[in-house]
């Protein structure tokens, strides 16, 4: 995903285009309907997640793209609301 912040262009669409999919793939078969990706608890996988999401928030502001949107993704937008809230 850190490459897609090093193209321009018609390149940078291609890089959100097989983001977006994998993404897709995370949110339909990874996360499904559940709260976290191991359900009603926070796991190893929405930690390491987490700190991807962690990281690619101020990188999205810099370069004006947000790749987890409401629309696109709602049930990671709202993983991404639960694990910010969460008290870990």
């Amino acid at each position: 995903m850190w490459g897609f912040f090093q193209k321009f262009g018609e390149e940078q669409q291609k890089a959100i285009e097989s983001y977006s999919e994998i993404l897709r793939k995370i949110e339909e078969h990874g996360l499904r309907d559940k709260k976290f990706f191991g359900g009603d608890q926070i796991g190893i996988a929405d930690l390491v997640f987490g700190m991807v999401i962690h990281m690619l928030a101020p990188m999205e502001e810099v370069v004006g793209y947000k790749f987890i949107k409401a629309d696109s993704f709602p049930r990671l937008h709202a993983w991404v609301k639960h694990f910010s809230e969460h008290p870990v």
